[in-house]
């Protein structure tokens, strides 16, 4: 690197390689076990070169692990190497999963036009959003992902993605402050950990400034395709990347299937699409890419549907109304008495399922969660139809609170007909510092979803204002987040009549009948 630091990297070749397109894979987690033989001789034996590179301060590199920090200068410091090589012939892609996929965004717009192709999976051009849902802290992915990061530099750190999780519900469990759960769970303070809880979610803020790749996704001219899971923790995002791209007149490819962040099932697929595109861009052989960019599983109708872009045409978005005595329909509201609850940060609302980044995310029955008295249940009646949804998905919601430093949280359910009340997506809205006592218009954008709900099933609405340890508890106080301290209830109230009429927004396609 230009200061002097060595990073290690593995360098695999085809017999008869005859200086082939390469492909750059950097990597915090290891060059070597599952990631040398998967990625470096499963491209290789396809007939490409790859190199393997140890991300700064890890697994032999020389330096110090400034997490999203170095990305940018030592990437593009890697491909100025690179281009040294007698083996290089002048052309390269790069792949990889989560933050793998991250440092390709870091150089993508600057490395020049020899980057002919990207393959990137379960990721986005910039985690800061992630890590602030909605203005809320992600307390538990957060804390997971700097506990692992810390551990996988240790000595044994090979079993770390088996502790994490483990340590992590430990540390939010224990009571302390949110800026002491690191002491849980690495026995000292972790940086990275600290950096996220001192820079809040402001794009404005200098911290992100290096950090933030998403300004430039317009300005990437190789060709990408991004693979992601309807239960990962950087869906929203990614799609995001998706429509700048394709608002700068690119043609990205795009698949979501079933999947959650550390879902194995996606490993498969990521080769098959990743070595398709790379064949298509690097050696001019088309033949393995599908018709359609846009690649989605429909889960609810489990299949498979390829659409000609995202979001998918002729979806239109619907207003479901939350309704008197704790409906959910079409129709406009009635006049009506708002519903309330009380959220006690001592006894934060907690959570079931739902996207996190170290754990299986996939649906989980709700019932116990909504049989809360701090958890308002609002549901529609038994569909006489399927109804589909596929696209983004938001809430409209009118809100009154005892204090000004409150979240809103919203989840839509798939309610069977034997009762299960299975979660289909969420998102959460952080408020402050408006006045306490205010009615306020509150939007909440909750992850997109492709699903099917089927005849006879409701749907089914939860409003709370917690969901720990998903999302750090709100103090009620407006303190920073890693203080401890006092904490104050918050006596919230949801309106929905006809001067405010609460609603989700559904993106609705049309479904053909079944028989």
């Amino acid at each position: 690197m230009p200061d002097g630091v060595t990073l290690l990297a593995d360098h695999y070749a085809p017999i008869r390689s005859d200086r082939a397109p390469v492909i750059l894979i950097r990597s915090p987690y290891g060059r070597r076990g599952v990631f040398g033989w998967v990625y470096g001789r499963g491209f290789a034996r396809r007939g490409f070169q790859v190199v393997i590179q140890s991300c700064r301060g890890g697994f032999g590199s020389g330096g110090t692990l400034d997490p999203l920090g170095d990305e940018h200068d030592d990437g593009l410091a890697t491909v100025a190497w690179m281009r040294e090589q007698p083996w290089y012939g002048g052309s390269f892609a790069m792949f990889g999963p989560s933050y793998l996929g991250y440092t390709q965004w870091a150089i993508a717009a600057d490395a020049g036009p020899e980057l002919k192709a990207m393959a990137t999976q379960i990721t986005a051009s910039q985690f800061r959003d992630a890590a602030y849902v909605g203005g809320a802290f992600a307390l538990e992915s957060a804390l997971s992902w700097t506990t692992l990061t810390d551990a996988m530099s240790r000595r044994f750190g090979g079993t770390a993605m088996l502790t994490a999780p483990r340590l992590t519900r430990r540390a939010v469990l224990s009571g302390r402050p949110v800026a002491e759960l690191d002491l849980v769970t690495a026995g000292r303070p972790l940086p990275f950990f600290q950096d996220l809880l001192a820079h809040h979610a402001d794009p404005a803020v200098p911290y992100w400034d290096k950090r933030d790749f998403s300004p430039k996704v317009g300005e990437v001219a190789a060709a990408v395709t991004m693979l992601g899971g309807w239960y990962d923790v950087f869906l929203p995002w990614q799609l995001k990347d998706y429509q700048a791209m394709r608002a700068a007149g690119h043609r990205p490819y795009l698949t979501i299937g079933p999947w959650y962040h550390v879902d194995a099932r996606h490993g498969r697929p990521s080769m098959a699409d990743a070595l398709a595109w790379f064949r298509a861009h690097l050696l001019g052989d088309r033949s393995g890419l599908r018709a359609e960019p846009v690649r989605l599983y429909v889960t609810g109708a489990e299949e498979w549907r390829d659409y000609p872009d995202w979001p998918v045409p002729g979806m239109r978005q619907e207003r479901w109304h939350l309704r008197h005595g704790f409906g959910l329909g079409t129709e406009p509201p009635q006049e009506d008495e708002p519903d309330r609850f009380r959220y006690h940060p001592d006894h934060p609302t907690p959570v079931i399922g739902g996207p996190v980044l170290l754990a299986d995310s996939r649906p989980r029955d709700q019932r116990r969660l909504e049989a809360r008295r701090d958890v308002l249940v609002y549901s529609s009646p038994a569909l006489e139809s399927d109804v589909e949804l596929i696209g983004p998905v938001g809430a409209e919601l009118f809100v009154r609170s005892s204090t000004p430093y409150v979240d809103v949280v919203v989840r839509v359910c798939d309610v069977h007909p034997d009762g299960r009340s299975l979660n289909v997506c969420e998102g959460v809205r952080r408020l402050g510092p408006d006045l306490a006592g205010d009615i306020r218009r509150v939007l909440v954008d909750l992850w997109p979803v492709g699903h099917r709900f089927a005849r006879d099933h409701r749907i089914r609405v939860q409003v709370a204002a917690g969901a720990y340890p998903t999302i750090a508890r709100n103090p009620g106080t407006g303190r920073p987040l890693g203080l401890g301290g006092e904490m104050v209830p918050a006596d919230v109230e949801v309106f929905h009549s006809p001067e405010h009429p609460s609603a989700v927004l559904l993106p609705v396609l049309p479904c053909a009948p079944r028989d």
